[in-house]
């Protein structure tokens, strides 16, 4: 069963690997297929090195696991809730790469101050609230979903492809797996620039202008960026 999707998100755990995002087992990629409304994701703390794609997990949108013989990942109900709630995206992310998380440890939302940043997110990237007791002791997970949800409230999850989870660290998600992948790889570069830029410039500034040229050139309605 969606043998093809399954591949997919193998490779996109495996990128993850490849672009230095994750260690051990501390991350994981998903997709869904909207047809049948069944997702793929990664199990739970099984090794990169020795998994495969038949160990993916095949859940309902309600968590239940239609096909595999591992558990799927602990985060499971966190990319459930944002399938739901952002209809257009096709694949989520999470990861505790270093700069991302300690802006998510940090409390910050990670401002738009360059324009790596602007060319992938329209607007600062998000950090959640603290999340309520009765949050953390019920039903963690899918509640982390709805705390980032409740952060999107008035922010184009589109434009802006990624959050930080306090204390916890980012999720990201693309119209598949790849971009998914891809948008992590950038969250955590622009972290890793923003952590620097301040360190050198604490009253650093960027034009509003700058990141409407530099986000719209690449997604506006006359994006010229790239190849036709």
């Amino acid at each position: 069963m969606l043998e093809e999707l399954k591949r997919k998100v193998f490779k996109a755990n495996i990128d993850l690997v490849k672009h230095n995002l994750v260690l051990f087992t501390w991350g994981n990629v998903s997709a869904i297929d909207r047809k049948h409304n069944l997702m793929v994701i990664k199990p739970s703390g099984v090794s990169y090195d020795t998994m495969t794609p038949d160990d993916m997990v095949v859940v309902d949108l309600d968590g239940r696991v239609i096909e595999g013989n591992l558990r799927p990942s602990s985060d499971t109900p966190t990319h459930l809730v944002l399938y739901k709630a952002f209809p257009s995206i096709g694949g989520v992310v999470h990861t505790h790469s270093t700069y991302a998380t300690a802006w998510a440890q940090a409390g910050k939302d990670l401002p738009n101050i360059g324009t790596t940043h602007a060319d992938y997110f329209h607007d600062a990237v998000p950090c959640t609230e603290d999340m309520a007791r009765k949050e953390v002791e019920g039903d963690y997970e899918l509640e982390t979903g709805n705390v980032i949800v409740k952060r999107f409230k008035d922010i184009n999850p589109v434009h802006t492809p990624g959050v930080l989870v306090k204390n916890h660290g980012p999720f990201t998600w693309g119209k598949d797996a790849d971009e998914a992948v891809y948008h992590a790889v950038v969250l955590e570069e622009v972290a890793k620039m923003a952590a620097i830029s301040f360190t050198i410039n604490p009253n650093l500034t960027m034009s509003e202008h700058l990141i409407e040229k530099h986000f719209n050139r690449k997604h506006g309605p006359n994006a010229y960026y790239g190849q036709k």
